[in-house]
């Protein structure tokens, strides 16, 4: 299984969905990890750690959404996200849906889990 970790695009959103640590686990169980270049800059942790934790760096949100099985994120996909959200795609982060029904919308309508 293929975990995507992209940079979070909330304003002010520092934190990132996982750790070179957490990294680490996902490999030591089998799976691949792929992350967005400078996804931890804002909690200062830089690509190369995750590089030496077992993960891949790409450079590209977008390579991340079409690859990855599930998609590690600390807040809810933005509406520029939207269009990168597909069928069958796990997406494990908190949702606000009471307070966004165009997301709830989007979510429903890409058929996401």
């Amino acid at each position: 299984m293929l975990i995507g970790v992209p940079t979070e695009l909330t304003e002010d959103e520092n934190r990132v969905a996982a750790t070179p640590s957490g990294v680490s686990a996902f490999v030591a169980h089998g799976h691949s990890t792929l992350v967005q270049a400078g996804a931890g800059s804002g909690s200062h942790i830089a690509d190369e750690s995750y590089r030496k934790a077992g993960a891949s760096i790409s450079s590209s949100a977008e390579e991340i959404w079409q690859r990855a099985d599930i998609i590690l994120k600390v807040k809810e996909p933005l509406e520029a996200e939207y269009p990168l959200l597909r069928a069958e795609q796990v997406i494990f982060t908190y949702l606000h849906l009471a307070a966004s029904k165009r997301l709830a919308k989007a979510l429903l309508a890409a058929r996401v889990t």
